[in-house]
């Protein structure tokens, strides 16, 4: 950042309106309290500001030396403003970090606290140096810092901090502050030709030996060279006439912009996209955009050069061949940002007061980025010739047309810079729109016309501006403002409002001469393919804003300089009257323009990113109504432009028929239903009832018929080109939520919400979101119930369980509690009512085990507060359901039905005979087992003993299936019958050794069952008291069906026995002889069957080997 050595350049128009004229501390100084300026102060002003010192030096053979001073001394910047706008970002660094972060608040604190000294102005050149205190236990630093200034801007800065950052650092933000502020106190001098001039030549040579000497090892190489130069003939340098001087001021030919590190902003911009999944790296180029615009808004030449910048290396960003040749989408941050810079470039080039050349040199950028391949197309497939504002409209057009524009549109290939090409064909100069801009007086009186092909003004004389698409002329509305121009882009705002009336005017006429015929068709042609909310140029951002703009109350101090205080400024707004228009606002027509806006019917864009950008858009501009205070005037703007909206038809969103792929109004009219509610309910009623409609889901699916996939949006497979269908769903949930918790104590319009919910939502899911919140809202903690409201909430969930009864999900079993909650919390009669319905609400399980468990516990018949009577016929309930359930599914309800039945006798048997039934027509194993396990655990062992032999009866255990699940059933089967009595054991044996061949399993049975004398029989009496042998009747069987298990199972096993399986067989052979010895004959029987395995297996020495050890 080493300033040049030649003369600085000149070139670009002067500074805003708005500059600060003045040169603060330092003018006053010199002009003194209370007396006028010098003329001479004066006219250097204007030279200074203007002229290049060339210039001046060229038109006057001799400037006198107080003439040069007063025009160096008033060269340097007056103003603080740009000195900020150059040191900061333009955003709030958090808390705690904003004087670490600021170079201007840092520069600042430094200039307060003494740390600038020596300072030096020599022609156009200022030095000083800035002394910093160190940090603890460190030195004080000194900094040398130099800057280059011409015309009122700084144009070279060095700093000894070496700082490479985008802007200037602390240091120079310090001397530059000291040089506006303390202008008198510094020492000045003419450059130093002018001094060196004045010199013989034996003070030349004085002054260069001396200068030699005091910087001989920087500049005596230097030195050497240019005087060998100067004593060679016909050299180059002894050609050229005179010599440079750095501190002379710029040449004519210069450029006469402010300093800018190109290099430093590209490597800033190039290191930020390659972190752009960082939040904070897409903070940061935004505020980078934001300081294009404060650029641009101060007509500063380094607007359009920082955006070049910018936009050079965001299209060198590696992403954007990786994302073209993976055929996939950028991230939404990135898209952002380009769109950002493709407004910014329509801004530029549409820019009001550029030369013609500079326009010319941007669309040749434009023109070679648009051609690249990886330059991003525009999303959302708008179109780029739109239809001009009219003052009539065509109600709808046929579908031929449409779809011919439909097919144009997607054949041409339009970038994010397409908008921009395209703004490079428009002028302002244009009469009507020169004067519309020029005046706020402009009225037919002064041209004498107000018809014509393309009128002017409107029947009541304001201007008008037509024949232009409406994106392009709020496109034309935001240059203006970027550019500075705030007045004149009021102006032409109020004039586009102005066009949008009459618009409107003749659409709703043409609307009522057709309205019959549409109604009975049911449904109509979008009258706007494109939306002006989402739109590419933001147009109703752009008007809502500038309107705003002009009716913003804020402090002076804190709009100079916005990082000067990390506080938040709280956004206020006044009425401000619009000349011409009586009794009219600007802030009243940015309310209007904003409703106008989101309530247009209008299509949904193609594109994920466009849609949510509908989406984004349309929260960015409510919030900026919510930041407006609503008073009577406004209130008033409201109700008209609600009521406009309903009765607009096929234009509104609002209105009464609507294009099936229609962007829902459900955002715009929860703002509409909260702003409208205190001053006119039935309105805001109308509005919102109206604006629950989902067009897209009444078409797929006739009322009051759940979709596909209950639970989960259906954008997935029926509706792909909706990709925020999900999004939409949940705002017109938000939307019913909202009129639910108003309309509480009012039952008609409770029950005209609800009726709306019933035939406009179709995602149960969201229906119990709303089923809940309504029963929040019914029982607040400190107040008595709406029943109403209860009601309604009983009846969303109702059509929530109808909905998803056929769709098992995990949140079934919340939906059915909270149901039995929300029907005690309204009586027993609604309790009983689910309960004799169950059929179509629950599924057996549920109803089984949830409702009627949950209808019947203790809180909830203290909840009730019922007398015995009541109390009887809520249990009779539940078990008529209990039964019900069992009989429709006796595998999952039987053992609820019995539990719930237990005190009543006749249900209690009803129940056990469902589960007999239930035996004979294939209920399993495992489930009587589990019943029988519960009669026992009643006292109800025979009964236990019955559906225990049941059980068995359906059961197989294989030989190998040792760790069967049923094992420890039969155990306990075995045990039950064991204790009721030999009677019972004989007559299962039978059923044990049908259904179980495994040998160690029926060795155990057989063990148990000879330890102790069987239990008491059925008649009571004590048949037994030793134990069984197992070589008598009943046991004998089941013995020698242990034996032949064990002999079956040997031979099964050494069929494909292994040797890492040979201990185990070993081991298996001593359980065997175990229950042979069982036997009175055991020990011959288990040597044949041992010498029969040697003789059959021979062949398997090594196990044959092992069992000789083991058994002899």
């Amino acid at each position: 950042m080493d300033p040049p050595a030649a003369k600085r350049s000149r070139g670009c128009p002067v500074g805003p309106e708005e500059r600060d004229a003045g040169a603060g501390a330092g003018a006053g100084a010199v002009r003194g309290r209370g007396r006028p300026e010098a003329l001479l102060d004066l006219s250097a002003k204007r030279v200074a500001e203007s002229w290049a010192f060339e210039q001046v030096e060229e038109r006057f053979s001799r400037v006198p030396e107080p003439v040069q001073k007063r025009i160096v001394f008033w060269s340097f910047p007056r103003s603080e403003r740009e000195i900020c706008m150059y040191s900061s970002l333009g955003y709030q660094p958090p808390e705690g970090e904003h004087d670490a972060r600021v170079p201007f608040t840092r520069g600042l604190h430094l200039l307060q606290s003494g740390a600038v000294d020596r300072v030096l102005q020599v022609g156009f050149h200022l030095s000083g140096n800035i002394r910093e205190p160190g940090g603890p236990g460190e030195p004080e630093r000194l900094y040398h810092v130099s800057i280059s200034f011409d015309r009122c801007k700084i144009t070279s800065v060095s700093c000894g901090c070496d700082n490479r950052d985008l802007f200037y650092c602390a240091h120079v933000v310090a001397l530059s502050l000291y040089r506006i502020r303390h202008a008198r106190q510094v020492e000045l001098r003419l450059p130093i030709s002018e001094t060196l001039s004045q010199m013989n030549r034996d003070q030349l040579q004085k002054f260069v030996q001396y200068l030699i000497s005091a910087h001989h090892t920087e500049v005596l190489p230097t030195a050497q060279r240019l005087a060998d130069e100067i004593l060679l003939l016909g050299s180059e340098i002894n050609l050229v006439h005179g010599a440079p001087d750095p501190t002379a001021g710029a040449g004519i030919e210069d450029a006469n912009c402010w300093h800018l590190d190109e290099e430093q902003i590209q490597e800033q911009v190039k290191q930020l996209l390659s972190n752009g999944g960082y939040y904070g790296a897409s903070q940061q180029l935004r505020s980078m955009f934001c300081k294009v615009r404060e650029m641009l808004r101060m007509r500063d030449s380094n607007g359009a050069r920082m955006l070049i910048l910018m936009t050079e290396q965001f299209l060198q960003d590696p992403r954007l061949a990786l994302w073209r040749q993976q055929g996939a989408g950028m991230t939404d941050k990135c898209r952002q940002l380009w769109d950002e810079l493709g407004a910014l470039w329509v801004c530029v080039v549409l820019s009001p007061h550029c030369r013609p050349e500079e326009r010319v040199s941007w669309l040749q950028l434009l023109g070679k980025w648009d051609k690249l391949d990886v330059c991003p197309l525009e999303e959302g497939n708008y179109s780029f010739d739109e239809p001009s504002l009219q003052p009539t409209m065509t109600l709808s057009r046929g579908p031929e047309e449409e779809e011919e524009e439909e097919v144009g549109a997607r054949g041409s290939r339009h970038t994010v810079f397409g908008r921009a090409l395209q703004a490079g064909s428009l002028h302002w100069s244009d009469t009507h729109l020169q004067r519309i801009l020029a005046s706020d007086s402009y009225s037919p009186s002064l041209t004498g016309t107000m018809g014509g092909e393309k009128p002017t003004f409107d029947p009541q004389g304001r201007p008008l501006w037509l024949g232009e698409p409406f994106p392009t002329a709020c496109a034309r509305v935001d240059t203006l403002r970027a550019h500075g121009y705030p007045r004149q882009a009021l102006r032409l705002a109020g004039a586009i409002v102005n066009s949008l009336r009459l618009q409107r005017r003749h659409q709703l006429e043409s609307y009522k001469q057709q309205k019959k015929e549409l109604l009975q068709k049911g449904n109509t042609c979008i009258t706007n393919t494109e939306g002006w909310v989402g739109h590419p140029l933001d147009p109703i951002g752009c008007l809502c804003r500038a309107l705003l703009e002009a009716c913003r109350l804020e402090e002076e101090t804190l709009a100079l300089y916005p990082d000067s205080g990390p506080e938040k400024r709280k956004v206020a707004y006044q009425h401000v009257p619009v000349p011409g228009s009586p009794g009219e606002s600007y802030l009243a027509l940015a309310l209007e323009v904003a409703l106008l806006g989101l309530g247009q019917q209008r299509a949904l864009p193609e594109g994920l990113y466009a849609q949510d950008k509908v989406v984004r858009s349309e929260e960015q501009l409510l919030a900026l109504l919510e930041e407006v205070e609503l008073d009577e005037r406004l209130v008033q703007v409201l109700r008209r432009q609600a009521g406009l909206l309903l009765e607009a038809g096929p234009f509104s969103g609002f209105g009464e028929v609507l294009f099936r792929e229609s962007v829902p109004m459900h955002t715009c009219a929860r703002y509409l239903f909260t702003a409208l509610l205190p001053h006119d309910p039935d309105l805001a009623y109308r509005l919102a009832l109206r604006a629950m409609r989902l067009p897209v889901l009444e078409t797929a699916f006739p009322a009051g018929e759940p979709h596909p996939n209950p639970l989960d949006s259906i954008m997935s497979n029926r509706f792909p080109r909706w990709f925020i269908l999900g999004h939409l769903e949940t705002r017109q949930c938000e939307l019913a939520s909202a009129m639910l918790t108003a309309a509480k104590g009012d039952p008609k319009w409770l029950h005209a919400v609800l009726g709306s919910i019933q035939q406009n939502i179709h995602s149960p899911a969201l229906l119990f979101k709303l089923a809940q919140d309504a029963c929040k809202t019914a029982t607040p903690a400190s107040a008595p119930p709406d029943t109403t409201l209860l009601g309604i909430a009983l009846e969303l969930g109702l059509q929530v369980m109808r909905m998803t009864l056929n769709t098992m999900t995990w949140r079934r079993r919340e939906m059915v509690r909270w149901l039995v909650s929300c029907a005690t919390e309204i009586g027993p009669q609604a309790l009983m009512n689910i309960m004799q319905n169950w059929y179509s609400l629950f599924t057996p399980v549920e109803a089984a085990t949830i409702v009627a468990v949950t209808g019947t516990t203790h809180a909830t018949l203290s909840r009730l507060q019922l007398d015995a009577p009541r109390r009887e016929e809520l249990w009779a309930c539940a078990r008529t359901l209990a039964l019900q359930c069992a009989m429709k599914d006796p595998q999952n309800c039987a053992l609820p039905a019995l539990t719930l039945c237990e005190k009543n006798h006749a249900a209690f048997e009803a129940a056990y005979q469902i589960v007999l039934d239930a035996a004979a027509g294939g209920l399993g194993h495992a489930h009587l087992f589990t019943v029988a396990r519960y009669m026992e655990h009643r006292g109800l062992p025979l009964r236990a003993y019955k559906l225990a032999t049941l059980a068995l009866a359906q059961l197989s255990i294989a030989f190998n299936q040792d760790s069967h699940p049923a094992v420890n059933d039969v155990l306990w089967a075995c045990s039950l019958s064991h204790s009721l009595g030999r009677h019972e054991l004989s007559a299962i044996v039978p059923l044990i050794i049908r259904s179980i061949h495994c040998a160690p399993m029926l060795s155990d049975i057989l063990r148990r069952w000879t330890l102790s004398a069987p239990g008491l029989g059925p008649l009571g009496a004590r048949r037994a008291a030793k134990p069984l042998g197992a070589d008598r009747a009943p046991l004998c069987q089941l013995l020698d069906a242990a034996v032949a298990a064990y002999i079956a199972t040997s031979h099964s096993r050494l069929t494909h026995i292994s040797p890492r399986h040979y201990g185990d067989f070993i081991e298996f052979l001593g359980q065997a002889r175990e229950t042979f010895l069982l036997a009175p004959d055991g020990h011959l029987q288990f040597a044949q069957f041992l010498e029969n395995l040697k003789q059959t297996y021979k062949g398997k020495k090594k196990l044959m080997l092992l069992v000789r050890e083991r058994f002899g």
